[in-house]
């Protein structure tokens, strides 16, 4: 089964997919120049690698709990996708991201923290579902 993943940010959309149930690939972030176009941009990515589920990296915990869960179900209801979405928490994905990227990135906001974030969401996913 080909799984990936989502970090949804208001600048960037973090992606990582897994073809073999195993090992977790980061991808280009998808910039989000509005919600609409993110949504076909993420379409898009997952319809070219086929993907059969997706998982959303959801934050748990924190005074904006409500509000971010709320954005990004709405988000995730524009993709109108016709595969299996779950919901994974993401707590502390983009801070454990930026520990991994130390030294590598200086303040270079590429999508490289997004998308390693998406990794680190996925690997959860599989870990706890393993």
């Amino acid at each position: 089964m080909k799984l990936a993943s989502i970090d949804v940010g208001l600048k960037r959309i973090g992606v990582a997919i897994c073809l073999d149930g195993k090992i977790v690939i980061p991808q280009n972030a998808i910039p989000r120049k509005n919600r609409n176009q993110a949504a076909r941009d993420v379409k898009s990515f997952l319809d070219e690698w086929q993907i059969d589920k997706l998982i959303v990296g959801l934050p748990k915990g924190g005074s904006s709990q409500d509000e971010m869960q709320r954005r990004i179900e709405h988000f995730v209801s524009l993709l109108q996708l016709q595969i299996p979405i779950e919901y994974q928490d993401e707590q502390g994905s983009s801070f454990e991201a930026k520990e991994l990227m130390r030294g590598e990135i200086k303040q270079k906001r590429d999508g490289r923290i997004d998308s390693i974030a998406a990794q680190i969401i996925l690997q959860r996913y599989l870990e706890a579902n393993s």
